[in-house]
């Protein structure tokens, strides 16, 4: 049976991540109180914001933004979207 955490994002008993997702105490701090779900969700939106934003990962200002944005979207609050995308069907 997989443990479960109270999420942040979804303020329910959900799945827990298997590890933290980032070193340190921000990636514990996100492991104690962020989904398996909600991070999934984010990953997708981060690797959307990169691409279509173009983001340099070596530039501070672009990691900066990045974690601005995941702040935002894990306390589901608004976040940029990337241009251009739409969604699959279901």
């Amino acid at each position: 049976m997989s443990q479960t955490v109270f999420c942040r994002k979804y303020q329910q008993e959900l799945e827990a991540l298997p590890f933290p997702p980032l070193p340190g105490k921000k990636g514990q701090a996100i492991q104690a109180s962020v989904s398996k779900r909600a991070w999934e969700e984010w990953q997708a939106l981060q690797t959307r914001l990169i691409n279509e934003k173009h983001l340099n990962m070596l530039d501070p200002e672009a990691r900066a933004y990045l974690n601005e944005q995941m702040e935002l979207f894990l306390d589901n609050r608004e976040t940029d979207q990337a241009e251009g995308y739409v969604p699959p069907e279901r």
